[in-house]
C-alpha cells in the first residue's frame, strides 16, 4: 500500500480478533516509517485501547512508538491527564452510540442524546485532542462494523469544534459510503477497520477505495 495518503495508521492492543503485541507494533511502525509514507510527511501511530493501566501503556510504548493513544473504555479525564502527561501523546476519546434502528442511518436520535454525550465529554476537553464517536456493540463497546444514526453528528461536531476539539466519526465506514457521510455531515475525520476487510483480512483494494473516496471528499 506504497504512496496512499493516509494521515493516520491504528494498531490494536485490546483484546479482538485484531489484537497485536508491542513487538508486532514497533517492527511495523518501524516499518512503514522507511517506505513512502515518510516521503510525504509520515503518518501518526495510534494505539487502541480499552480500559489499559499505565503500566500496561508503559509495556507498549517501550516497544511501539505511538503518537496517539485511543482510549475506547471507561477511562477517566484524570487518566487522560496521566497518559498525556506521562507519554506526550496526543488522546482521542472515543464515545459510543446506540445503533440506527433498523441498521438504517436516516433515523435521527432525540437531541437529548447529543446533550447528554457532550455533557460526558466535557470533562475530557482539557486533556483529549479528539472524540471519536463509533457505534456500541454489547459485546466489544466498539468495533461493530455498523452505523449510528449520523443525524447526531451535526450538534456534537459543532460542540467539538467551539471547544477546540476534532471530531472523528467510526463505525460501519465503507468506500461506498463515507463520500456521503463527508459531504453531508463534515466531521474533521474518520476511522475505519472492517469496512476495508474481505473474510476478516484487510483488503488492499478497499483500502484504497476507501482513501481514494476520502481524498475526494
Amino acid at each position: 500500500m506504497k504512496g496512499l495518503p493516509v494521515d493516520h495508521i491504528g494498531f490494536v492492543f485490546a483484546k479482538s480478533k485484531r489484537q497485536v503485541s508491542p513487538e508486532e507494533a514497533g517492527q511495523l511502525i518501524r516499518l512503514l516509517r522507511v517506505e513512502d509514507f515518510r516521503q510525504q510527511g509520515g503518518f501518526l501511530a495510534a494505539g487502541v485501547f480499552v480500559n489499559p493501566s499505565l503500566e500496561d501503556l508503559d509495556r507498549v510504548m517501550a516497544e511501539a512508538p505511538l503518537d496517539i493513544v485511543q482510549l475506547h473504555g471507561q477511562e477517566t479525564p484524570l487518566f487522560c491527564r496521566q497518559v498525556k502527561e506521562r507519554f506526550g501523546v496526543e488522546i482521542f476519546k472515543a464515545a459510543t452510540l446506540p445503533e440506527a434502528p433498523g441498521g438504517g442511518e436516516g433515523l435521527m436520535l432525540p437531541e437529548e442524546t447529543a446533550r447528554i454525550l457532550t455533557e460526558t465529554l466535557a470533562p475530557y476537553v482539557p486533556y483529549a485532542d479528539a472524540f471519536l464517536l463509533d457505534t456500541f456493540d454489547p459485546v466489544t463497546g466498539g468495533g461493530s462494523g455498523r452505523t449510528f444514526p449520523w443525524e447526531t453528528i451535526p450538534a456534537i461536531r459543532d460542540w467539538a469544534r467551539q471547544v477546540g476539539r476534532r471530531l472523528i466519526i467510526a463505525g460501519g465506514l465503507h468506500g461506498d459510503n463515507v463520500g456521503r457521510l463527508l459531504a453531508e455531515y463534515g466531521p474533521d475525520g474518520v476511522d475505519v477497520s472492517s469496512g476495508v476487510e474481505t473474510e476478516g483480512v484487510k483488503d488492499p483494494e478497499k483500502i484504497r477505495n476507501f482513501v481514494e473516496r476520502v481524498k475526494e471528499a
